[in-house]
Parts: structure tokens; sequence; C-alpha cells
């Protein structure tokens, strides 16, 4: 079934942005349920395999407007983790040693007020601290220039979007001047260590595809991407991640208003991998919005999809046991995370 443009349009004026993207995937062509998909692979529903790492939105303001954010993150977004909710989130991972990893996202997670010191405190608990920069933050304001030595003080793994080796295509899907401004961090950060053979410094970059496709092999992109940039501009990194496009927020839109949103779908369906589903994120990962509310992944977050009834609503009252018991909240979206070699916040989930 086609999507009626004139009924869409009004919905988008009746119903909340979150709703009506999820009025979206239910109407249109008439592709598989994802559910249904599982089903057929005996992964039905869908459980936790232990929660090792928690992602923490730490607020939606970004100096950046970028055209495939599923956050739909901006200068103007107000939305803002407070250190009341950090605090709770310290509190959550005392009592949860298993969970390793605490992954920050945003927005640009370094324009919360609070960001230097939730950092501190998180290293002080002794655990795997990522962050995910823009890169443009660091040379955005004076403020923010001695976040390469920061990071390093605290051996943070730093993972930044870089959605080409050229300007043209990064600056298309980020912003004029992004690419340079991307380069000039980059070199920043090599100064210090990051990426450098030995130094014990992660730098990682994530490659999005720019227009209505899924990424290409992940490990071929990585040779290119390291042979034109250290070619180019003298640049190391370690690893690059292949982020399928989710269809949501502003890469939802773009593809409603291209008119490539139902065969995008179809591709994602068609690529559908069981073994890349079995490796979701989600059954690994809790995702923390910056009101402290809890949700199986950063996509459900932005759908406010919150995690199942039967498990710990908020940061407040977290019990990783509880939460390890859950079953993962899905919909359409899903299938852009087992397309082909499967997409993660950590890359490509299978061979």
């Amino acid at each position: 079934m086609a999507l009626s443009a004139t009924s869409l349009h009004r919905q988008k004026h009746e119903l909340s942005e979150p709703a009506y993207q999820l009025t979206v995937l239910q109407q249109g062509a008439q592709f598989p349920e994802f559910a249904a998909q599982l089903q057929q692979h005996n992964l039905y529903p869908l459980k936790p395999t232990g929660a090792t790492i928690l992602q923490v939105n730490v607020g939606k303001m970004c100096n950046q407007t970028c055209r495939h954010c599923h956050v739909d993150a901006g200068p103007d977004r107000k939305e803002i983790m407070t250190r009341e909710t950090m605090q709770l989130c310290l509190d959550a991972l005392v009592k949860s040693p298993d969970i390793t990893t605490i992954d920050l996202t945003g927005g640009a997670p370094e324009m919360n007020p609070d960001f230097r010191w939730f950092v501190e405190e998180l290293s002080k608990l002794g655990k795997q601290i990522v962050v995910r920069c823009n890169l443009t933050i660091i040379l955005a304001n004076k403020k923010y220039h001695d976040m390469p030595l920061f990071f390093k003080e605290h051996k943070v793994q730093v993972v930044s979007s870089l959605p080409y080796f050229a300007a043209s295509r990064t600056d298309a899907q980020r912003g004029d001047g992004v690419f340079d401004k991307s380069i000039k961090a980059l070199q920043l950060l090599n100064e210090v260590g990051y990426g450098k053979a030995g130094s014990g410094l992660q730098l990682d970059l994530v490659y999005n595809p720019s227009g209505a496709f899924l990424p290409a092999a992940q490990q071929s992109l990585e040779a290119e991407f390291k042979r034109r940039l250290k070619s180019g501009f003298d640049i190391d990194f370690n690893n690059l991640f292949c982020i399928t496009n989710l269809p949501i927020s502003r890469y939802l839109e773009y593809l409603m208003q291209s008119g490539n949103y139902e065969s995008y779908m179809e591709k994602l369906v068609d690529a559908f991998n069981p073994a890349a589903a079995a490796s979701v994120m989600c059954r690994n990962t809790i995702s923390v919005g910056w009101d402290g509310y809890l949700y199986d992944c950063d996509f459900n977050q932005m759908l406010e999809l919150h995690v199942s009834p039967t498990a710990p609503q908020h940061i407040r009252d977290f019990s990783l046991a509880a939460l390890n018991k859950r079953d993962i909240i899905l919909n359409q979206h899903c299938y852009g995370c087992t397309a082909g070699a499967g997409s993660s916040c950590g890359g490509q989930t299978v061979a």
C-alpha cells in the first residue's frame, strides 16, 4: 500500500513527532512485521544476552545540524541531562559491575555543562568510557580546544563521524566546512597520540551512507579510508564503523521527501540477516535518555519506545537483573540493524 501524502501530512500536524514516525513505519508498503521475521528464526521474543554497555544520551544540544541525524540534534535543542540524573547513572553503575562500558552520546555530549565532571566520576569507577565526538566541537569554541588532552587523561575511546574522506560528501551530509574542521580535529587527536600504534588511545571513525542505500563492506571501506586519510592528511585511526541509516527522524524525512522510503524499506527487508538479528546491540546495551528514562537502544529512545513495562522505566529504579529478563521492544525500523552484515553503534555485527 502506497503512503498517502495527504493523510500523512494531516497526521504530522495531529501527532507528536515520534508518534508520526511510528505511523509512517506502519503505513508503508506491506512489508513483513519485524517480529514475524524473528519468529521464523526462533528469535522471538528477543531477549537480552546480558547488558555490558550503558549508553547515555547527555543531551540533544549540538553545534551541528546533520541531515541524517536520528536524534534531530542541533543548537536550538534544550533537552540536557542534569547532574542529578548523571549521579543516578553513577549510582546504578556502582551496583552493576557487569556493565563495563559507558557510551556517552548526544547531540554533542561535550556541550553538557557537567560533561567533564561526569567523565571524571566515571573514570574513578574504572569503567571504559566511549565518547561520540562530532570532531568539529573541538574547534567550535576555545573552551573545547583542550578536549584531546582531556580525553587522553581519562583514556576515553573517541568515536567520531566522518561520512567520507572527501569534502563534497561530508559537507553535503553535515554542513559546509565540516570536512576541513573534522580533518583539523583528527590531526589534533593524532598529535596527543590518538589512533597511533602502541599509544593505547583508541580513535574510531563512523561511516553512514549519504543516500538511500546500504553501506559497503566495512573491511574494504576501512582500508580505503585509512589509505586516503593517511596519504591526503597524514591521519591515523584504529577502526571504521559502518552504520546503516535507520528510517527515523531526519533520515526518514529525507526518504519521504525524496520518494525513497518504500524502496529503502524494501532493501532493508530483502537484506534481513538472522545472524545479524541474533547479534543486535540491544541485547547487550541499555540506553538512558537525557531525562533518565530507559530504552532498549538509542533509536527506540528517539521514537519514545520505552523498555518493556515489566522492567524498571527510569534510571532511579535501575536493576540490571530485572532489565536482563525483559523482552526487547521491536518495530519496523529494527530492519536497519539486521540488514546485511548488521549494524550497531560499533559497526557491523557479523562477518
